[in-house]
């Protein structure tokens, strides 16, 4: 996967897991939790949606790297075989 197909599955999940989220308006260093407002079930159902949608597994220690897009991004294509 490219770094923007990673951004769209990222931000697609995103607005699945938070319908009220327009991913227009989502900003590369926008915080899931501190500026999107995702709580801890919303984070994890990210996770899950991540992990189905791109086949890495991102374990509890590593959620502060997907905390934005960009960390996402990064983190995911370093992962992504």
């Amino acid at each position: 996967m490219t770094e923007e197909e990673i951004r769209t599955a990222y931000l697609e999940e995103l607005s699945r897991v938070a319908p009220d989220i327009d991913p227009e308006t989502v900003g590369d260093d926008d915080h899931i939790q501190d500026d999107l407002e995702l709580d801890s079930m919303d984070v994890l159902n990210l996770v899950t949606a991540l992990h189905e949608r791109t086949g890495v597994d991102i374990p509890e220690k590593d959620y502060p790297q997907i905390a934005t897009v960009a960390l996402a991004v990064g983190y995911l294509k370093a992962k992504i075989k």
